[in-house]
């Protein structure tokens, strides 16, 4: 059964902030907890891939690794002002640690372009050109892909690294937010 909520009641800040600003704060406090989820939960798997002998060796766990982190950085450039092109880089242009470093810096780099962002810019429309032909979607949506996007692959991730004989870590939301981070 669909439970059919009126949006006046969807968001308790409506009453008061005023309607649709109301809405937009709130998606914006909603990407921050789905930003620090994010970051904690990449953080956890790269402590699990280090402390695993195998994993950071294996083909198909860190060119996934390499995805997440260049999609990341791709969204950055997405949400930003895109005035020079965006640097695409290899796999093989990257060590364990540079990788490590690219991805701390792209989330550091995601999570202040967010806290930039005024919630009226959220819904200003950015190009993602690499589809043919580029999608248009508000700087919102690109803010949420990217968090689902990095959840999808470290989901695939847990399940390579479980073959591989490691234990991956668990970084469900639910946790995190029982966890208090």
């Amino acid at each position: 059964k669909r439970c059919i909520i009126p949006l006046s009641h969807r968001v308790a800040s409506d009453v008061s902030t005023g309607g649709h600003r109301g809405r937009l704060m709130a998606m914006n406090l909603y990407l921050d907890e789905l930003f620090a989820h994010q970051e904690w939960a990449d953080a956890e798997h790269w402590r699990a891939f280090e402390a695993h002998s195998t994993a950071l060796s294996d083909k198909a766990l860190f060119d996934r690794l390499h995805h997440i982190h260049l999609v990341q950085h791709a969204f950055l450039w997405v949400t930003g002002p895109t005035t020079s092109q965006f640097e695409y880089k290899k796999p093989k242009e990257f060590s364990n640690a540079t990788l490590k470093s690219y991805a701390r810096q792209g989330l550091a780099d995601l999570n202040q372009r967010l806290k930039s962002v005024s919630p009226s810019a959220m819904e200003e429309i950015s190009e993602v050109a690499w589809f043919n032909p580029p999608l248009k979607i508000s700087r919102r949506h690109a803010f949420m892909q990217v968090a689902m996007h990095s959840h999808y692959h470290r989901a695939q991730n847990a399940t390579r690294f479980r073959e591989l004989g490691g234990v991956p870590p668990m970084t469900d939301f639910i946790v995190w937010l029982r966890d208090g981070k």
